[in-house]
């Protein structure tokens, strides 16, 4: 670990990066030896995680990485939506010349990704694409919110970027939030980022009907 993370910093990344799957145990002597740490501090950040929605503590039965249902990864969504609206209009006000370049760019590597079928670079390079917009907004409040969002759903957002054909529906609604953010158009942004966030809403809600059937 390196020296200026904390185990919470260390497991929460390692929980967002797939090496715990929801559902697995947590256990203390385990990530006390693979952290490097006291299990005084593997406590503390599952308490800490467990506050952000990504763990889940049963008295009797210890931790676990928290199972997002399709129910509330939409309300996740829906949440989100509103506050990722505020953010790309915000985004489209606030971003410099140096930052259009960046987002056209990660569009371009997007582009590229979805052409090579590589689902898993694509889901990385959407994850950077809305932290930019995030802190591009200069809407610290609603960036952190949005943050601890995404990250309780990040699971989901995985599966929906490596979905055949997904990838490319979501590029062409990232590049329209692009494109209004560079043209400095707030109120095209936030629709944008509505309409694509809708979008992600009506996936979860056709792969819960396919569930119930």
């Amino acid at each position: 670990m390196h020296p200026t993370d904390t185990v919470t910093d260390e497991l929460r990344r390692d929980i967002l990066a797939g090496r715990f799957e929801p559902g697995d145990r947590l256990l203390e002597i385990q990530l006390a030896e693979q952290y490097d740490c006291g299990r005084a501090a593997v406590r503390s950040a599952l308490v800490a995680l467990a506050t952000e929605g990504l763990v889940e503590r049963e008295e009797n039965r210890g931790a676990s990485v928290r199972r997002i249902s399709i129910d509330e990864a939409i309300q996740i969504t829906q949440a989100r939506s509103v506050l990722e609206s505020l953010i790309a209009g915000q985004a489209a006000l606030l971003a410099t010349t140096d930052d259009h370049q960046e987002l056209q760019e990660i569009i371009e590597q997007m582009r590229s990704a979805v052409a090579k079928d590589q689902g898993k670079v694509y889901s990385e390079l959407n994850r950077v694409l809305h932290r930019r917009l995030r802190e591009m907004s200069g809407h610290d409040i609603a960036a952190e919110l949005v943050a601890n969002l995404r990250n309780r759903a990040a699971h989901h957002q995985y599966r929906l970027a490596v979905m055949p054909g997904r990838s490319a529906d979501s590029l062409e609604q990232h590049a329209a939030i692009v494109d209004a953010v560079v043209a400095g158009d707030e109120k095209a942004a936030a629709r944008a980022m509505t309409a694509h966030l809708e979008s992600v809403i009506e996936v979860l809600h056709r792969w819960g009907d396919a569930n119930v059937r």
